[in-house]
């Protein structure tokens, strides 16, 4: 599908840079000799739409032999989605999926009641250097469905649509915009969207979405004649028309937002909850590692290790 950015309104200069509600740069985190940017939850702001966590992983580069290997851990609450630029991961979870994801697709994990998973680079990843780069985010389900059973879906790189124009190349990771629609299942409405921008096009958001945010991933746009560069997120005011212009070299954003849930949310490690009492059920569950006898499980083909209650 193609769409021609210049019949929507708001061109940049008819935008105020007071039409950005929240400006966050994130922090870095260490994760053993891997650094990951995190731009949410942010001490302003902790969801845009139903999206509550954000992390930039790499770019890195690992010699013939290295990798990543985040060992078996827990998740209740949430939907993790994890898409890549560069690298692949190896994904293992507890009710029996086993998947490699590669650049351009996606992996859609609903973790509901509880779910345990591990992401690790592959074997094929680990037998030459190799370079990882990418975004993994979580999305808070709606009140009723936070004790679903786990599901997890793949969709490739073909399966997810395409919206161009001049300058412009944009795929639908999740959820609906532009009249498209992803594959992918979920429970609330959404958008997520990889742009990539040639010098100078402009993108317009969807205005059919009640929280919109961008994170810059590569190069820069510009806003109302400010230039914001990348490793910045921006969530604008509901309501607004929104459209940026990508910097002279160029831009690659992350397009984010959707519906906001009826109330915050109970973030702790990795569970996200409306109920604090949940939270607590989680923990213990976890601390007693009876692995099957309740809601956490570990990998069929991971079992060896997990990583514990903090």
């Amino acid at each position: 599908m193609s769409w021609n950015p210049a019949f929507e309104p708001g061109c940049p200069d008819e935008v105020g840079v007071d039409a950005i509600e929240t400006l966050i740069i994130p922090r870095a985190r260490d994760l053993g000799g891997f650094e990951v940017m995190r731009a949410l939850p942010a001490p302003k702001r902790q969801m845009v739409g139903p999206f509550i966590f954000f992390d930039q992983a790499g770019p890195a580069e690992f010699l013939t032999g290295q990798g990543i290997d985040v060992r078996p851990h827990p998740h209740i609450g949430l939907g993790t989605v994890t898409y890549l630029y560069r690298g692949d991961f190896h994904h293992r979870d507890s009710i029996g999926s086993d998947q490699v994801i590669l650049p351009g697709a996606v992996n859609w994990m609903v973790a509901g009641k509880g779910v345990t998973h591990s992401e690790r680079t592959s074997a094929t990843g680990r037998q030459g250097p190799h370079s990882l780069y990418g975004i993994q985010t979580w999305i808070a389900l709606p009140e009723d469905r936070e004790e679903m059973e786990p599901i997890f879906e793949h969709h490739g790189a073909g399966a997810l649509p395409q919206i161009t124009a001049d300058g412009v190349d944009a795929r639908l990771i999740l959820g609906t915009a532009y009249g498209e629609k992803a594959p992918a299942t979920l429970y609330s409405e959404t958008f997520y969207l990889d742009v990539t921008l040639m010098p100078g096009a402009r993108f317009p958001l969807p205005d059919d979405h009640e929280d919109r945010g961008l994170y810059i991933t590569e190069g820069s746009v510009s806003i109302a004649g400010q230039l914001f560069e990348a490793g910045q997120m921006m969530v604008f005011r509901p309501g607004d028309r929104i459209t940026v212009a990508a910097g002279p070299q160029g831009a690659r954003l992350m397009a984010l937002g959707g519906a906001t849930l009826n109330g915050p949310r109970h973030i702790w490690w990795n569970f996200v909850s409306s109920s604090r009492d949940r939270l607590q059920a989680a923990k213990e569950e976890w601390r007693a590692a009876r692995w099957g006898e309740g809601r956490f499980d570990l990998p069929p083909d991971d079992r060896d290790e997990f990583i514990p209650l903090p």
